[in-house]
């Protein structure tokens, strides 16, 4: 008896909000309370694909809708935004939608211009290398006269690219030269820093402790570098000042060293490509006048290397799982917490370090997805 009055008393329930959406129309009925509003559950998004100009992002928007009524609510229309440190990454909307009793899940595709890339970088070290992604997202439907927006999700993006190169373990150098014993030098300490980021490059302070062991001075007249990532040249060049290192003494040699932004768009491919991981090098030589003989000496116990990776969205070690929802049903990816691990490893004795990132995202359960006509704006970056 009580189980048929339950069922009795649910039919009766939707027949009546029926009955008042039929008397009233549904913007009456959402005003008298008897339609509830939808709302954006949350929103992923991923990485679909990358070429030289342009970067494609797919997203879910999981919108549900809470009412009893097996009938649709149509004519909704969605759109989202990302943002990383305040710059607009990229938007993208849906209009003509339509949306079953329960959750489900909005396709949509945007397109970023990978030109951005070095914007976003030259933000993210002048941070401190350090990233505030938001991701907004709201529902507006025409029918009810209403917009309704998604709690916003946060993630932090953080890197250490420097860090391992301050190192206080002596090197030797060499000059593999007749004219002149070896070691040549002695590289006591180095350390780096970030310098001037502008939009055209981004400077890299080096600093190197030498000692000259030889009794004569030594004079370092240029030093050369030249930095890349994933193989990809991002920066080379020379110092202009000149150290003479006296005999038997020590010298701290100062260089700074530049990226050049206008490449950033190209490593961002092969970032992609290679699951957002990024292997960094750079190199180093000199020009050594040493006894009246002047050698350019390849300063390979100073080449530095660090892989670091990123997990932007935080969905890169996701696993799957379906999930059922009232009438709906749909097979949906779970992201694990957001994570991003960095490991950094140095040539010769400086120590490997290795640093992990936390980063966590909403995460709610359960979809399906229903298309209507499509409009995606192309206005971002990530």
């Amino acid at each position: 008896m009580g189980l048929r009055s339950a069922l009795l008393g649910g039919r009766l329930r939707i027949a009546l909000v029926a009955l008042v959406v039929v008397a009233a129309g549904v913007g009456g009925a959402f005003a008298a309370g008897v339609i509830g509003a939808p709302s954006v559950d949350r929103v992923d998004n991923r990485f679909a694909g990358v070429n030289e100009t342009a970067t494609v992002i797919d997203t879910d928007l999981y919108v549900s809708n809470p009412n009893p009524l097996s009938a649709n609510l149509s004519g909704l229309e969605v759109d989202y935004g990302v943002e990383m440190n305040g710059i607009q990454m990229a938007t993208g909307e849906k209009g003509g939608v339509a949306i079953g009793r329960g959750t489900t899940a909005v396709p949509l595709r945007t397109t970023l211009e990978n030109e951005r890339i070095p914007e976003w970088w030259v933000s993210h070290i002048r941070n401190g290398e350090h990233t505030d992604l938001a991701v907004d997202a709201t529902v507006t439907s025409e029918t009810l006269g209403r917009t309704f927006e998604a709690p916003e999700i946060s993630r932090s993006i953080d890197t250490d690219l420097l860090s391992a190169f301050n190192s206080t373990e002596t090197r030797e150098i060499n000059a593999e030269s007749p004219v002149v014993s070896d070691p040549v030098l002695y590289v006591n300490e180095t350390s780096a820093e970030w310098g001037e980021s502008t939009g055209e490059r981004t400077a890299l302070e080096l600093t190197f402790v030498v000692h000259n062991p030889k009794p004569y001075p030594i004079a370092v007249s240029e030093l050369g570098y030249d930095i890349s990532m994933n193989d990809v040249d991002v920066g080379e060049g020379t110092t202009n000042s000149e150290y003479v290192i006296s005999p038997r003494s020590t010298e701290t040699i100062e260089a700074t060293t530049h990226i050049e932004n206008d490449r950033l768009d190209e490593w961002w491919v092969s970032h992609l490509e290679r699951d957002q991981t990024t292997d960094l090098r750079i190199d180093f030589y000199a020009n050594l006048d040493a006894g009246g003989t002047t050698l350019r000496v390849p300063l390979d116990p100073l080449t530095y290397e660090k892989t670091f990776e990123t997990d932007i969205f935080g969905n890169k070690a996701a696993s799957g799982g379906g999930e059922t929802t009232d009438e709906t049903t749909a097979t949906e990816t779970t992201a694990e917490p957001a994570t991003a691990t960095e490991t950094a490893t140095e040539t010769a004795t400086t120590a490997a370090t290795g640093e992990t990132m936390t980063a966590t995202a909403t995460d709610t359960a359960t979809t399906t997805a229903t298309d209507g006509e499509t409009t995606t704006t192309d206005d971002g970056l990530l």
